[in-house]
């Protein structure tokens, strides 16, 4: 006697086939995996996805409507704030479109000491994601070394911004004010004992066969892919888009310094972490070559004075900066008044969080974390 059992039944179903269906999961927007509150749609086809929809604006403050009805010195504290892991080379960009307009020249030592303040920065940004993202794929150990290098630069930043955060000395014509007596040598030494501490966060996270086991050849993103979507920065870098800024736009000190750009080929989440870890090699090299022309300057100002009430001639202009997580770009209209009559921000995170749906289909849900920490993106810089 036989027995016949029918374990599926459906359209697209054939003999002896379970019909399914797809399944929609919604990552965030408050998820404990996520960077801030970002929402993720997915399609999910079993443990695969088949579509990715990212979903923005739940942390949307309106600052480039802000920026209308406040002065040119009020609007870089509003500037800073929305990648607040790069908050210098925010207010930087701002700085340096308003003295285009007004055809100002920044004076020699505010010039350094802003390249100097712009690569400090920038190590900040990264040792952040250097520590961060290795405790998302299940390594906890690599965020307390991040953070003890990290500190060791906070210290001197706070020093001469008095802030942690929010740095607030970038000023138009230059910067705030002198910075403390032997400030320089203080930074010096930091940046000697950042780079001698980089070597244990190497050895711990590159040396781990389960950290490259994770990330070698998963969330691959093509050249092409890349400059469709605007990506830029160590994501774009780390597919072999060979392009940065600093040296083939130099602005700030950066056409009289030699800068190494890192570059990878394979485009998968390792090669976007080894772009990162290198290029924090790359920024202590430049400080250092900052801190020796820092020394042989003259005494000298370090801003311009300017009038108490700062009108920018009417007109427009765009500048660009190699921020830490990419190109940004700053499109300023005035009318020859006191405020901007129009600032546009272009952040890198919005493209680098655009991409994903192209990136995400075909990976495991597993792999979502792996790619998802991987493209190095702060929520504020999407939701302008």
């Amino acid at each position: 006697m036989t027995t016949e059992r029918i374990v599926g039944v459906g359209a697209g179903a054939g003999a002896g086939e379970l019909a399914t269906e797809d399944m929609i999961l919604n990552i965030g927007p408050q998820h404990p995996s996520t960077h801030g509150v970002l929402r993720l749609r997915l399609a999910l086809d079993g443990e695969r996805i088949k579509a990715a929809e990212p979903i923005i604006g739940y942390m949307h403050r309106g600052a480039e409507k802000l920026f209308e009805v406040r002065d040119f010195r009020q609007i870089i504290v509003l500037a800073n704030r929305h990648d607040w892991l790069s908050a210098f080379s925010n207010e930087l960009g701002v700085v340096l479109a308003v003295e285009r307009m007004l055809g100002m020249e920044v004076p020699p030592r505010a010039v350094w000491t802003r390249t100097l303040l712009a690569e400090l920065n920038r190590v900040l940004n990264h040792l952040m994601f250097l520590g961060s993202y290795p405790l998302e794929v299940g390594a906890m150990t690599p965020i307390f070394y991040s953070f003890r290098e990290r500190e060791t630069l906070q210290r001197v930043m706070e020093e001469i911004s008095g802030g942690r955060m929010h740095y607030m000395f970038n000023r138009v014509g230059g910067l705030k004010e002198e910075p403390p007596a032997g400030w320089r040598d203080r930074v010096r030494t930091a940046v000697a004992g950042v780079r001698a501490g980089m070597a244990d966060i190497d050895e711990l996270i590159m040396g781990n066969e389960i950290f490259r086991a994770r990330t070698r050849g998963v969330g691959v993103l093509t050249r092409e892919q890349i400059l469709q979507y605007g990506v830029s920065g160590p994501i774009a870098r780390a597919a072999g888009v060979n392009f940065d800024l600093r040296r083939d736009e130099p602005y700030l000190a950066y056409g009289e310094l030699d800068t190494r750009v890192v570059t990878r080929t394979e485009g998968d989440c390792l090669a976007r972490f080894e772009c990162l870890l290198d290029q924090v090699h790359a920024s202590l090299d430049l400080a250092d070559a900052c801190l020796d022309r820092l020394a042989e300057l003259p005494p000298g100002p370090i801003n311009q004075r300017l009038p108490k009430v700062l009108k920018v001639p009417e007109g427009h202009t765009y500048a660009w900066t190699e921020n830490p997580l990419g190109i940004n770009g700053y499109y300023l209209v005035s009318r020859g008044e006191k405020t901007p009559w129009r600032l546009k921000l272009r952040s890198a995170s919005y493209n680098n969080v655009q991409v994903l749906s192209e990136l995400l289909p075909g990976n495991l849900v597993a792999d979502m974390i792996a790619i998802l920490g991987s493209m190095f993106f702060v929520v504020g810089d999407i939701d302008k």
